[in-house]
């Protein structure tokens, strides 16, 4: 098919114009048979990956979980390389209004009947308001990102020490967890949370809340088969409701209302946003966006700078430990020179970005372009880009399934960030209001650093034992060896 025959109302491309391969099975049958086969009886990668063999292309069509009875409609077409991924960048082509988490929507009595910024699409007038005051609140605490950081992760490291010393491991996740909500609680709200009246149960009233919405796209991998499929009657019949963490979520929000009363005094006076209405988006903020980010990324970063070995544990010491030597502290002017770092923190999210997942509708007729192919996708139809795909394109990375610790160091190395695509949005562009991009990208960026930085100037070495559960890696400390030499 020639690009001449398609509609004159789509856009022009040089490429042949092919149907989309794939198909979404009998209605209600087909969309379970590719739920089992995705969580159970191929799993996740091999999913998409058999799926690409079969139709020999990168783009098709399949159903995405949950699927019946949760989600009417579980159709996708999906888009698995780096080129026809870009697509969900574009907000004129494509709307991201409620598909934060996909086919189906939580309950809003999740967020207190409120859609969130993050079901919002850039075109609402709301979404303006609301991210304009998620970025103005990041900014007027960029003086205090790395100064807390830096106490809360000075605590974390003692008590892996600690655990190590007595247990010989550390589970590093509980402590990461607590270090993460513990950070976020005093950059939003000033107040450590062990002085308000949750105490140290921020993180598992977060979770909490996080489980029973996501639990629908979720698996614990259980064996044998028959297990998981009990386990899917359990997760995909009904939703779970509301009622089960209501006094959970009541407690988060009477303490981010009471402590974060500056910043609502902001959204309020500053960007005309509802109190109310801006509680719900700071705990969303706060607990989804931030915590529940954290809570997969350091992890993850962990777990693959750990597994890249000992040689590489050597170089970043030796230019972490020299350049905070020159600079005289731990700087973003001293971040910013650190090519290493920073290229290890781009190669981890290149390779395991922590939000595996994009969706969106296209909003028009439109054509979208593989590397040697264009299909027409139709409006209304759900779009949906499976990232580690996308972002491991051999096309566009040579060895793409190998950590490459300096990957993105140098002029070339550089040009590549534009296919680094972990944050909803391309590297190379920034967070604005007019766009779908995490509002804390350039946090997220920074925290990972300073991670790195704190851990090598403490430590020369280090060991883990790293797994998976549920939507995050799962780390276990074995060793730590304590630096040899530092500033």
């Amino acid at each position: 098919m020639s690009s001449s025959s398609s509609s004159s109302s789509l856009p022009s491309t040089k490429l042949p114009v092919k149907p989309i391969p794939g198909d979404y099975g009998p209605h209600f049958f087909g969309p379970i048979r590719d739920r089992l086969a995705y969580f159970y009886n191929e799993g996740r990668d091999k999913f998409f990956a058999n799926r690409i063999q079969k139709y020999q292309s990168t783009v098709f069509k399949t159903n995405m979980p949950p699927g019946p009875p949760i989600a009417s409609c579980s159709y996708v077409i999906c888009l698995l390389d780096a080129i026809s991924f870009s697509v969900l960048f574009d907000a004129s082509k494509v709307e991201k209004r409620d598909v934060l988490d996909g086919t189906f929507l939580p309950s809003l009595a999740y967020t207190g009947g409120h859609r969130v910024c993050a079901y919002l699409d850039p075109s609402e007038p709301k979404h303006t308001s609301l991210k304009s005051f998620f970025l103005s609140t990041l900014a007027a605490r960029h003086h205090k990102l790395i100064p807390f950081f830096q106490i809360d992760l000075s605590e974390l490291f003692n008590e892996l020490e600690a655990q190590i010393s007595t247990k010989k491991e550390a589970y590093f996740n509980t402590l990461s967890d607590t270090m993460s909500f513990n950070y976020v609680f005093r950059l939003f709200c000033n107040k450590n949370p062990s002085e308000t009246k949750i105490g140290s149960q921020g993180p598992k009233l977060v979770d909490k809340w996080l489980l029973f919405q996501l639990a629908p796209l979720g698996s614990l991998g259980l064996s044998p088969k028959i297990l998981g499929y009990f386990e899917d009657i359990l997760l995909r019949t009904f939703s779970f409701p509301f009622f089960l963490v209501k006094s959970d979520y009541k407690k988060l929000y009477d303490v981010f209302y009471e402590f974060g009363s500056s910043v609502l005094d902001e959204a309020q006076n500053e960007f005309g946003i509802e109190r109310d209405e801006a509680c719900h988006n700071l705990i969303f903020l706060a607990g989804f966006n931030a915590y529940g980010g954290m809570k997969v990324r350091f992890p993850g970063l962990i777990k693959w700078v750990a597994l890249a070995g000992q040689t590489l544990h050597q170089r970043l010491a030796d230019e972490i430990r020299a350049v905070i030597k020159a600079e005289g502290g731990v700087t973003l002017s001293a971040l910013n020179k650190m090519v290493l770092a920073k290229s290890v923190v781009y190669e981890y999210l290149r390779i395991d970005p922590p939000v595996p997942f994009q969706y969106g509708k296209a909003k028009v007729d439109l054509v979208v372009e593989s590397h040697d192919v264009a299909f027409e996708i139709k409006k209304g139809e759900m779009i949906f880009g499976y990232q580690p795909f996308a972002t491991k394109d051999p096309k566009i990375f040579v060895n793409p399934e190998e950590f490459v610790a300096d990957r993105f160091v140098g002029e070339e190395g550089e040009k590549l960030l534009k296919y680094v695509y972990w944050s909803n949005e391309r590297e190379t562009e920034d967070s604005t209001a007019d766009n779908k991009a995490c509002a804390g990208k350039n946090l997220v960026v920074l925290l990972c650093r300073v991670l790195l930085v704190e851990l090598f100037l403490r430590y020369d070495t280090f060991q883990v034992e790293a797994g998976t559960f549920m939507f995050a890696p799962s780390v276990t400390f074995k060793s730590l060896t304590k630096a040899s030499s530092s500033t």
